[in-house]
């Protein structure tokens, strides 16, 4: 997984929680066992409906998950914004999707603030222990572990950053508590729900992973160590045991109290079932490693495309700035007059273009001089637009040459050996808009499915596999070091026209983000395509391979055969699709569209607070 962040340091002062004793986990761990229960909430009907899109007036969100956004419209009923509501989904989906995501994990928030027609990002993705080099993920014979084994285990999360993520947010731009907003998850949590296709088909997928922990095998699994069916009720009473005590402790639970205690044991000393002998590898994660972790609240990366302003998360999230350059090259083409075969070749081609400079060039700006204002530059974005032919680049295209663009000071440095990471797919994302005109585009990630599939025992969550996101490749500039971020294609998105949003969205996915958010952004603001039609599109996934995926429905246009006579080439994406994007339209009439995935990942959930009419 790919991030990026702008400037180094914190562009506004993070807190950083004090740094824990063993002995004061133990002893909150004790108490926080025996919490009473919050009393029960009544449960919001919402408005809206449970489908994938909905449109009206006031506030509105989308997820991927009908109980994450009823959460989100929870919190705007009782006063919240924006901000309240995002957090209040994605502890949510903690829940319901605890192989996307969780507080094991971390990601990237893009906030849009109506009182001052301002954008700020707010990165809690996770970052390396201090002892992690760039040699971790070497085996005794000299060669990077497999890849199966490098996500399992103690040896796979960084440090995860979403509950400190969420308090900073909520602190700096939100209205409600943090207890306020957790209150829907843990309803959720005891009151549970049944299983759905999804949770079964990821499961039965991770069943082997997930043997091999004594509290994954509690949680996920039968008592026999099977797959329970479709339909059947999983409860989480361990992560509602944890919501709590980060209603009352704040992110301090996790950070210096018994959650870290309990994070860090199951790192160092993975809770394997007695008896397993498979690889399961310890890591090197500390309790003041926990404590050290700052949330970056950054400014985001900003490009202009057909008159509309659009704003990514810069690194090291890799996909804003992947976007804007990708938006770059793509202004010179008039895509809306051009025939849909030759448009999609030209974006097609713009895709290969930006992921050969992503692995060259980017990485986490505070361990590695990243010339980002020369591949942002437009002298540099009509270079690479030359190099679009009239027929696909034959074999894998190779990066450009940024730095004659950068600043004259800042001329220095060049290609470094191209990253070689494998970046999860296990990501959700989550689009919320309030009344007052405040916009959140939120993506968080757990890395893998199951993350690193072992449930930390007592608080029903698994950690994520951000190690993993780091190259194996010596000299890349997404080498692994400690403290640094890994890379990620995250690309939570924001288009604005004058002072008012037009688009909030974004996409899970992994690599395929980028491709996945530039589709969308060109099928809205070139071809005119309405944001529901957009979302329910087919899909492709293009990188800097001569190979490009396609998902069945793609591959059956007139546009994919005619693409395969300039030369391209086409792979078959399985059931599973590119991507699963939410969204948010917001309408000249002052009404906006919620938008959701229909199909792909069991689909989702968009509402808004007073629907139109029939």
């Amino acid at each position: 997984m790919t991030r990026n962040h702008g400037a180094r340091g914190c562009a506004h002062t993070c807190r950083r929680p004090a740094r824990p004793t063993i002995l004061a986990g133990l002893l909150v761990l004790a108490a926080a066992l025996v919490l009473a229960p919050f009393p029960a909430t009544i449960g919001f009907a919402g408005p809206g409906g449970a489908g994938a899109v909905a449109t009206g007036r006031g506030g509105a969100a989308a997820s991927a998950d009908e109980h994450a956004t009823r959460a989100a419209l929870e919190m705007l009923a009782k006063g919240g914004n924006a901000v309240d509501a995002a957090v209040a989904a994605a502890a949510v989906l903690g829940v319901t999707k605890p192989f996307w995501c969780g507080i094991g994990g971390g990601g990237f928030m893009v906030i849009y603030l109506a009182s001052e027609h301002r954008v700020v990002t707010v990165d809690h993705d996770g970052t390396a222990p201090h002892a992690v080099t760039a040699t971790y993920w070497l085996g005794p014979n000299g060669r990077p572990l497999p890849y199966a084994e490098a996500i399992t285990g103690g040896i796979a999360p960084t440090v995860p950053g979403a509950v400190l993520g969420w308090e900073e947010a909520l602190h700096r731009y939100g209205h409600l508590t943090l207890s306020e907003v957790l209150a829907p998850a843990i309803r959720v949590a005891e009151q549970g729900f049944p299983r759905d296709a999804e949770f079964v088909g990821l499961t039965r997928s991770n069943a082997n992973r997930l043997r091999a922990f004594g509290a994954s095998r509690q949680l996920f699994l039968t008592p026999a160590g099977d797959v329970p069916p479709v339909g059947s009720p999983y409860r989480n009473p361990d992560l509602a045991r944890a919501y709590r005590l980060i209603a009352l402790e704040g992110s301090r639970a996790v950070y210096r109290g018994p959650i870290g205690w309990a994070i860090v044991h199951s790192v160092q000393q993975p809770p394997v079932v007695p008896g397993f002998t498979g690889p399961v590898h310890p890591g090197v994660m500390t309790l003041a490693d926990l404590s050290d972790y700052e949330v970056r609240v950054r400014a985001p990366v900003v490009t202009t495309y057909r008159g509309y302003t659009v704003y990514g998360m810069g690194l090291p999230s890799a996909g804003g700035t992947a976007v804007a350059l990708a938006l770059n090259i793509l202004a010179g083409f008039d895509l809306g007059a051009l025939p849909r075969a030759q448009a999609l070749h030209d974006e097609m081609e713009t895709a290969r273009l930006i992921f050969a400079d992503r692995r060259a060039y980017l990485g986490d700006p505070d361990f590695v001089r990243v010339p980002t204002a020369g591949l942002l530059s437009a002298g540099y974005a009509a270079e690479r637009r030359a190099r679009i032919g009239a027929d696909a680049a034959p074999g894998t295209v190779l990066p450009g040459n940024p730095i004659p663009f950068q600043p004259a000071a800042e001329r220095t440095g060049g290609a470094r050996p191209a990253d070689t990471s494998a970046e999860g797919t296990s990501t959700t994302h989550l689009t919320v808009a309030d009344r007052e005109g405040n916009v959140v585009s939120y993506t968080y990630t757990l890395g893998e499915g199951f993350g690193n599939a072992a449930v930390v025992p007592g608080f029903g969550f698994v950690l994520n596999t951000g190690l993993a996101d780091f190259s194996t490749t010596p000299g890349s500039p997404n080498a692994p070091a400690g403290g640094k971020r890994p890379l990620s294609t995250m690309s939570p998105t924001i288009v604005v026209k004058g002072a008012q949003p037009v688009l909030a969205l974004g996409s899970p996915g992994g690599s395929t983000i980028v491709t996945t958010v530039l589709e969308l952004l060109v099928d809205t603001l070139d071809f005119g395509m309405d944001l529901p039609s957009a979302i329910a599109a087919p899909r492709y996934y293009q990188d800097s391979s001569p190979v490009a995926q396609g998902e069945a429905e793609f591959l059956a246009e007139p546009e994919a055969q005619a693409l395969t006579q300039l030369g391209h080439r086409f792979v078959h994406v399985g059931a599973f699709g590119i991507g699963a994007a939410s969204g948010i339209a917001f309408h000249p009439d002052g009404t906006v569209t919620a938008a959701a995935e229909p199909v792909r990942r069991s689909g989702g959930s968009a509402m808004v607070e007073r629907p139109l009419g029939p």
